[in-house]
């Protein structure tokens, strides 16, 4: 009988031992593929593709002009979320008093003793104060000067490295990080203490920020009980995911699920900031719940600034008709860039019709758009970029002007384009619509509905009424 217990004891050991294996660990995973699940907050040194220096060779093209739609590099959080770092320090007090002290940790899937530990020692950087949200960070620096740096190697006859104003035009927006990244940019174009200037900031800028001034998109803002990412909020796959994190954290309630994106935001902030080194928060989350919290996140922009909404393809009108008529034209400069936002990044897919699903994203198909094309961690990571190339091709039979255009270090592969490279006749058909515009009208339909039209109705119901009252007379 004790024989029987001593080795009931040790096959205990070694299964319980075996199931920990199982157990994920964030802190030994070497590949740590869920951080390219981060959606707007992936780091663009892990999204950036890899073939670009394959697919920009044209045989027999040389490339005349590139246009450049360029997102800022890696910022420190909003406001709001740097005001909550006192209640991240509870949450680490509270998971490690649950580990340590109450001993409430689960039987599997618990975090490993390098995750507890690390986020034990996790301290608040107390030099990033309110006052400094949404600035640039020295990693978003570096995010700029490479892309800078990568695209001036592959086409150094077009992005040549000294500055002059009439070849180069460059934008940005009118906030510190967008300003900062245009600085990085072109101190890597061009060296430290260059001359490189951006064009005057305009009052109104429906360039690169036209969703500020459009009131019936601020209006359809997708943020009411029905829409899609709240429903998704309230099902049960959601609360189910919740309750698993609370367990792994081991809580013996389920969290809120503004303390569990709390604790997501910061795990991928964190990581974006350091991409050599591991967030501490990042270990209260296994892959497959990453997922799920990143389809809240698609689900979220897929309405806001995808093809959710109609209008969304309609916001960037000038900047398509700016490229276009940049890439068309013989005159310089040679080269735009622009430095902006997500909203813009995300509206410019929706407008070219770039990453378009065939069924749209809703809350109830999860599980069947696994392999949706609308993934914003591939499209807007942060420093996200859509770059334009214009070649001229000497040996081609009837098209000798190409375009290929890239997002984020891919060659985009439009259906109507051979393998990514597309004839300039076939890109000014397919956005003619747009070319065609009056943006003033077309950027933000509705405006009129909003304020012409109640006006004319207005006075035609007042003339009809002194004409009935003539006719009384």
């Amino acid at each position: 009988m004790k024989f029987f217990m001593v080795v009931s004891a040790l096959f205990i050991t070694l299964f319980g031992h075996a199931l920990a294996q199982f157990d994920y660990c964030f802190g030994k995973d070497t590949e740590r593929s869920q951080t390219r699940q981060f959606t707007t907050k992936s780091a663009y040194q892990i999204i950036k593709g890899t073939n670009i220096d394959k697919q920009y060779l044209v045989p027999h093209c040389l490339p005349q002009k590139i246009w450049i739609f360029h997102r800022h590099g890696t910022r420190l959080p909003s406001r709001s979320l740097i005001e909550k770092a006192s209640r991240l320090e509870e949450l680490r007090d509270a998971i490690v008093k649950n580990y340590r002290v109450s001993r409430t940790a689960p039987s599997t899937n618990a975090l490993c003793q390098e995750d507890l530990i690390a986020l034990q020692m996790w301290k608040w950087n107390n030099s990033i104060t309110p006052d400094m949200e949404e600035y640039l960070t020295s990693q978003g620096y570096e995010d700029l000067r490479g892309t800078a740096r990568h695209y001036q190697k592959l086409y150094p006859s077009v992005l040549i490295k000294e500055y002059n104003n009439t070849y180069y035009l460059f934008r940005h927006t009118n906030t510190q990080r967008t300003t900062e990244s245009f600085k990085a940019f072109t101190d890597s174009l061009f060296g430290m203490h260059n001359d490189a200037v951006a064009e005057e900031l305009p009052e109104k800028d429906k360039l690169l920020r036209p969703y500020d001034y459009c009131e019936p998109w601020a209006a359809n803002n997708n943020d009411d009980d029905n829409s899609e990412v709240n429903k998704y909020k309230r099902s049960v796959l959601w609360n189910d995911t919740l309750m698993e994190i609370s367990t792994r954290l081991g809580f013996q309630y389920t969290l809120e699920s503004k303390d569990v994106e709390l604790m997501y935001d910061i795990c991928r902030y964190e990581q974006a900031w350091q991409v050599d080194r591991t967030s501490v928060w990042c270990g209260a989350f296994t892959p497959p719940q990453v997922t799920v919290f990143e389809y809240a996140e698609d689900l979220k922009y897929y309405y806001k600034f995808g093809y959710g909404s109609d209008i969304n393809a309609h916001l960037n009108c000038r900047i398509v008709q700016n490229m276009i008529e940049h890439l068309g034209s013989n005159a310089l400069p040679n080269v735009q860039v622009s430095f902006a936002h997500s909203a813009g990044l995300q509206t410019l897919m929706s407008a070219l019709g770039i990453n378009k699903d065939d069924r749209p994203l809703t809350a109830n198909n999860y599980q069947s758009m696994s392999e949706r094309k609308w993934k914003t961690s591939n499209i807007d990571p942060f420093a996200g970029n859509f770059v334009a190339v214009k070649y001229e091709c000497n040996n081609a039979p009837m098209e000798k002007e190409k375009v290929i255009f890239f997002l984020n270090q891919n060659a985009v592969d439009l259906d109507w384009c051979h393998v990514g490279l597309c004839n300039w006749s076939e890109v000014v058909q397919r956005y003619q619509h747009i070319i065609n515009a009056d943006c003033d009208s077309y950027y933000c339909p509705g405006v009129g509905a909003l304020s012409a039209k109640p006006i004319s109705i207005a006075v035609t119901l007042l003339m009809s009424a002194i004409i009935y009252l003539i006719n009384l007379i």
